[in-house]
């Protein structure tokens, strides 16, 4: 019998990847693998409400509140950011900027904790990018206004205060941030996108819900370590929606919003995996397309997939799904300080996932709050896409999407700064470099001068850690010693996926492997000294102190 949660997790994914290989090989997959919710449509970016398209004409006033009725899935509440422009009122509204706009913004805090807005890949300085120092209280408010200079791309805010940041981003505190540029337009055009309609965002969280359908956030001592996993997965706060589409091409931006669930995204086309392509990642475009089967997306990663629908007839569906694959949950827990063998990480069950979503019966709200949490590396459906209609559309995908290199920068003279991510297992906490958060304290220390060069080496009997750096892009240069399933999709000789190409700010770190980036402090050039941050993205993890301050130095006159 297996001694841990993660253990008998671990052993049912891995059961259900031969299951599943089985299948393949046979072509017994099913082409209907939907429970019978699946009439529930996708939300998509209205002109106001739930993820409605905001373009601000004027200084935003975005208040953090409780929405009764507000969730999709079931109608429960939901914490939202609240905003008003010319009579409309959005909640998590999907912010759309220009790049060269001036964005201003106001956050008034309703709830009874403190918060903090972090624009999640958004240039600003330090002061403008959520550090927890500035965690406002209730009733208190923030000022942000910054230029915007990023390039086009797939961008995010939610909260960040410390300690809080899960509970608040789980409980509904998160949306998009888009910014358009001179070639994000050109391609839209190219491929007569339509932001909303045929360009559409994404957000992927996981939740658990009690017996009345409300959201559950009650981690135990092995979620916090482990990250806290949902009894289902919901796409803009739907249970396994669908969207009526057209036989054309759509763009997905895909936003992996969860705490702590990794994905490996594919898409099923009668029960076989049917390629599609990437176009950008953290930042923006990629230099051209890459075509791919599957994909793994952490959480605080964003993909833009390109999805050809053309040669479908209507009645015809494709599921994006996650594949089985092995979520790497090494630590055995039996002999960390309070923790026996399956606390907490499974909502006190250590009943196996069978792969597929937990289903309400007719009548009832949602799954209660016992049951098993959807096993990370399972296969379950998340969004379905059906063709209902045939049109007339001949545009080509570009063989170059912008004008970013492809290449990592050469490496700084010197061996990289190495930051082992391991378990202090004393205290029961994850540790960068030996070390957690301290508010007061800066450990790492950059000046402005050619780029750094960083290593996050994971450690074998970990887990996987999706690495964070507000503030700065980087460019990851190689993997090595990558776990087989995450090998085989290497695109070069580095080892690097097609998902690391271009500009990143989160980078999933595997049990063993080690992960080279480089990042330009000197760009952009922030007035005075900066403190930003560097943490897990599994905000469980970033919560329990995984996260270490970087002080950003003025490079003297001699350098």
């Amino acid at each position: 019998m297996p001694q841990s949660r993660r253990e008998f997790l671990s052993l049912s994914a891995k059961a259900s990847a031969l299951a599943l290989a089985h299948q393949a090989l046979f072509g017994l997959l099913p082409s209907r693998i939907f429970a019978s919710t699946t009439g529930n449509p996708l939300p998509l970016p209205q002109a106001e409400g739930l993820y409605g398209l905001l373009r601000p004409t004027a200084p935003l006033t975005l208040t953090a509140t409780d929405v009764p009725g507000l969730l999709p899935a079931t109608g429960s509440r939901m914490l939202a950011y609240e905003a008003r422009q010319e009579g409309r009122l959005w909640r998590n509204p999907i912010l759309v900027l220009q790049k060269g706009q001036d964005f201003r913004a106001r956050l008034v805090n309703k709830l009874d904790e403190p918060t903090i807005i972090h624009w999640h890949g958004v240039d600003g300085d330090w002061r403008q990018a959520g550090h927890p120092s500035y965690a406002v209280a209730p009733g208190g408010h923030y000022d942000y206004g910054f230029p915007i200079t990023n390039r086009a791309g797939t961008y995010w805010y939610h909260p960040h205060p410390h300690g809080l940041t899960a509970k608040q981003s789980y409980l509904g505190l998160a949306s998009f941030f888009l910014v358009r540029d001179a070639e994000e337009e050109a391609l839209s055009r190219e491929l007569d996108l339509t932001l909303g309609v045929t360009d559409i965002p994404i957000v992927l969280q996981d939740k658990r819900f009690d017996a009345h359908g409300g959201l559950v956030y009650a981690p135990g001592k092995d979620d916090l370590l482990m990250g806290y996993l949902g009894t289902e997965v919901l796409a803009n706060g739907a249970r396994q929606p669908s969207l009526n589409a057209a036989t054309r091409l759509y763009r997905l931006r895909l936003l992996n919003g969860c705490t702590a669930r990794i994905f490996n995204l594919r898409f099923l086309r009668d029960g076989r995996p049917m390629p599609f392509a990437l176009i950008g990642n953290d930042g923006g475009l990629l230099d051209a397309p890459r075509t791919l089967d599957a994909v793994f997306l952490a959480p605080g990663e964003r993909v833009e997939l390109l999805l050809d629908l053309r040669g479908m007839k209507p009645g015809q569906e494709v599921i994006l799904s996650n594949a089985t694959f092995d979520p790497m949950h090494n630590e055995d827990m039996g002999d960390m300080p309070g923790m026996g063998h399956g606390a907490g990480h499974g909502a006190g069950s250590d009943t196996p996932q069978s792969g597929g979503h937990t289903a309400s019966a007719p009548g009832e709200h949602g799954a209660s709050s016992q049951a098993a949490p959807l096993a990370e590396g399972a296969s379950y459906p998340i969004l379905r896409l059906r063709v209902d209609r045939v049109v007339s559309y001949d545009r080509r995908i570009p063989a170059r999407l912008s004008s970013l290199t492809a290449a990592a920068p050469a490496l700084a003279g010197g061996a990289p700064r190495r930051f082992d991510l391991a378990l202090d297992r004393h205290h029961g906490r994850w540790t960068i470099a030996g070390l957690t958060f301290d508010m007061n304290a800066a450990p790492v220390v950059v000046e402005r001068r050619a780029p750094t060069a960083w290593e996050f080496a994971g450690a074998k009997d970990g887990m996987p850690h999706p690495m964070h750096l507000h503030g700065y892009f980087f460019r990851v240069v190689s993997r090595r010693g990558s776990p087989q399933q995450v090998g085989i999709r290497a695109v070069d000789a580095t080892g690097r996926l097609a998902t690391d190409l271009g500009l990143k700010d989160t980078v999933l770190v595997w049990p063993g492997e080690s992960v080279t980036i480089v990042t330009d402090f000197g760009f952009p050039s922030y007035a005075g000294e900066q403190t930003f941050l560097l943490h897990c993205h599994n905000l469980e993890h970033e919560d329990q102190g995984m996260m270490l301050n970087v002080r950003v130095k003025e490079t003297d006159g001699r350098a």
